[in-house]
């Protein structure tokens, strides 16, 4: 059976932590057993972990060239690994893949957090050991708990985190395959060729995304969130607001709603919000050559805390994400607040460990996607983007009764918004009678237009909204380019038009 992710991914870590995973040259079932023991058990609530075996390690990396499992060995693991995890107690088995990379084979046990918790494992394999443990998982290490860790765990036994309870209102047909299939082929998962002819059922029990008990199958919250049309059937609210102030006395809002699939609607509220929000401001200073560039808000600011919101937030509260945009900031706002692990003291010096998380599954599912970061790492990455841009500070903000967490990314200070637009306002209602862009034809200045109001836009976008075809714009773009009227910033995908004339 295979895992839902694929074994580069893996070696490289840039999407499972190093503390998740764990390599080993051979099966060695004592050792394994207590580090698949401490997965299960998920004491911080991270999603389990992944047994790499075949690869020797070197600091808790991959050392190269890696090793592989002979051909003839493996059946034998296979087989020794299945009774040996019988020894664990309440019964857990986890998930195994014989994967194959760089003509080598290698098994990747993938022992995600279980319902069962606490789950304990024998301390040695002879046959007069009656001794048992509740292994766990600290750091890249697998542990004997302390006492004080030991009530954690009971703590914990009656406490699922609740994207990964079973969701009893639903049914099967609930899960869309089509999006299943498209987060498996986008990830890279081997799951993606077995999905054509595999039993449904069985795909959703190798994604973990169902109950599996055979006489009651149900989805799970997180299948639903992520593989249902219409998530908000089952979680009122799970949903993305953004909302405009375009000025300080409230009197004109705009307000756009993003539903669906959580990495749908995250997707879409960041392509809005790049296109419609982010703004950049060139100035030119006497004397030097190159002209200052900044935007009134860095995109990666807002896709690390955006992401990090939707990442976090109670599905069980029946509050939606709010990106609020006032003339000077944007803040993000989610319910309910931060784990009490963190402090308010902390949010304001920007030390900020979260010891446990809130969605173990939705974290899994957002990262192999690559849209959101490690642990721990929201709050680097956000500082960074700001002061890269020459923003000030964030502000993180949550109350003392943990009901909502508050992100507030200000705007550049040099960049003046309404300044900004009437001059861009005053500038394209002069399109028709400048010297310079008498020469342009109807089409011509209807996308050159365009593009002076919103340089973020996509060829579809200005297509729709100059009202010509696609091919229209690619043309037109083309001979804006060719002479002199506008030049392309970064990539096609995610750069921006400069407007030169």
């Amino acid at each position: 059976m295979a895992v839902p992710t694929n074994i580069k991914t893996l070696l490289s870590g840039n999407v499972v932590e190093w503390a998740r995973i764990e390599f080993k040259e051979t099966w060695d079932a004592e050792a394994s057993l207590k580090t698949i023991c401490a997965f299960a058990n998920d004491i911080d609530n991270w999603g389990g972990g992944y047994l790499v075996i075949g690869v020797r390690e070197k600091n808790g990396r991959p050392e190269y060239p890696l090793q592989g499992v002979p051909a003839e060995k493996i059946d034998g693991y296979l087989k020794d690994m299945l009774n040996k995890c019988k020894l664990i107690q309440p019964e857990y088995l986890p998930i195994v893949e014989v994967a194959d990379y760089e003509g080598k084979k290698f098994i990747v046990v993938w022992a995600p957090g279980g319902n069962s918790r606490p789950y304990s494992a024998p301390k040695n394999m002879s046959k007069d050991n009656r001794e048992r443990i509740y292994y766990i998982r600290k750091m890249a290490s697998t542990i004997v708990p302390s006492e004080a860790e030991k009530r954690d765990l009971y703590n914990l036994a009656n406490n699922i985190p609740f994207d990964d309870r079973v969701n009893h209102e639903a049914e099967l047909a609930d899960l869309n395959i089509t999006l299943i299939q498209s987060y498996l082929k986008e990830i890279g998962s081997s799951l993606y060729q077995e999905s054509e002819s595999m039993d449904f059922v069985d795909l959703c029990k190798s994604m973990n995304i169902i109950s599996t008990l055979p006489e009651y199958t149900k989805p799970k919250n997180v299948g639903l969130m992520f593989f249902s049309l219409e998530p908000e059937r089952f979680f009122p609210y799970a949903q993305i607001d953004v909302v405009e102030f375009p000025d300080d006395t409230g009197d004109r809002i705009r307000e756009k709603t993003f539903k669906g699939p959580l990495h749908q609607q995250l997707r879409e509220a960041l392509l809005y919000i790049r296109n419609s929000i982010i703004q950049e401001q060139v100035i030119k200073v006497d004397g030097i050559a190159e002209a200052r560039r900044f935007f009134n808000i860095p995109f990666a600011a807002v896709e690390e805390a955006l992401s990090n919101a939707v990442y976090h937030k109670g599905y069980d509260v029946r509050e939606p994400i709010e990106v609020r945009v006032e003339p000077d900031r944007m803040i993000i706002v989610s319910h309910p607040g931060a784990d009490r692990s963190i402090s308010q003291e902390g949010l304001r010096e920007y030390r900020v460990f979260s010891r446990r998380y809130r969605n173990r599954r939705i974290g899994e599912f957002l990262k192999e996607m690559h849209l959101t970061e490690g642990r721990n790492t929201g709050f680097r990455k956000i500082r960074n983007a700001l002061r890269n841009n020459g923003s000030p500070e964030p502000l993180f903000e949550t109350d003392e009764e943990r009901t909502y967490f508050a992100t507030t990314l200000f705007f550049h200070p040099d960049f003046v918004k309404k300044e900004l637009d009437d001059s861009q306002n005053d500038n394209v209602n002069d399109i028709e009678n400048d010297s310079v862009t008498k020469a342009l034809n109807k089409n011509e200045r209807a996308v050159f237009e365009v593009i002076w109001r919103n340089p973020g836009l996509s060829a579809d976008q200005i297509a729709g909204l100059a009202e010509v075809s696609k091919s229209t714009v690619s043309r037109t773009i083309k001979k804006l380019k060719d002479r002199g009227f506008i030049r392309r910033s970064g990539s096609d995908r995610k750069g921006t038009w400069i407007v030169l004339k």
